[in-house]
């Protein structure tokens, strides 16, 4: 394994290297292939997005943290519900518990226009985005970039990485973060997730925005 520093980025530069990022990609798909069942095979790839990507530095920057805001990062995929409705949380990374399934209406903000357009969102402060509405219970996220997921020839949904400090990810981000979207479709196949989504939706504990507007 590739030296680990602050939050599991690797060490030294602000950002994750294109040769490490390389090197780390085959250990992520290990580990991947090694897991039990779909959720927990993406929830390999959801680490890695909040481990490996974006500025460790970013909140250290002049006005990246408000009073009381802490740098932390979250992440998670946001698949789409069978009858589309919502997009819905799982194998996340840093969300409350009791937020495990949060489900987001289809058309609602940021992850709703990742699905309207089949294309990357990405927020490098959202302060600056007066669309963005924080879902995750705890705090709003200053930074965040969403990438759709193809697989069977269609978007199924979203990995998301979300940082309390403004100005953590960037353009630098993208082709990292394409690349895990692409890991995940290939353990969606692998691991049977079309027959696992349906299995498990709409869960018991399902976590409603609308419910919250």
């Amino acid at each position: 394994m590739l030296p680990l520093g602050r939050r599991g980025s690797l060490t030294g530069a602000a950002r994750i290297t294109a040769a490490d990022w390389l090197a780390r990609l085959g250990e992520i798909s290990t580990e991947a292939a090694g897991q039990p069942g779909t959720e927990e095979a993406l929830a390999v790839l959801t680490r890695a997005a909040r481990d490996l990507l974006g500025d460790r530095n970013a909140g250290a920057r002049a006005g990246a943290l408000m009073e009381s805001e802490r740098d932390y990062r979250v992440s998670g995929v946001f698949l789409i519900a069978p009858d589309r409705r919502h997009n819905v949380l799982v194998a996340n990374q840093g969300f409350p518990p009791e937020q495990r399934r949060l489900s987001i209406p289809i058309a609602w903000n940021n992850p709703g226009q990742v699905v309207a357009k089949e294309r990357f969102v990405l927020l490098e402060n959202t302060d600056d985005h007066g669309e963005f509405r924080q879902f995750l219970k705890t705090s709003k996220m200053g930074s965040s970039i969403y990438f759709p997921i193809f697989a069977g020839g269609e978007m199924i949904g979203q990995i998301v990485a979300a940082s309390q400090a403004r100005w953590t990810y960037s353009k630098a981000d993208v082709g990292p973060l394409s690349s895990i979207a692409g890991l995940a479709a290939v353990v969606w196949d692998k691991t049977g997730g079309a027959e696992w989504w349906a299995s498990d939706h709409p869960a018991a504990d399902a976590w409603y925005a609308e419910e919250l507007a």
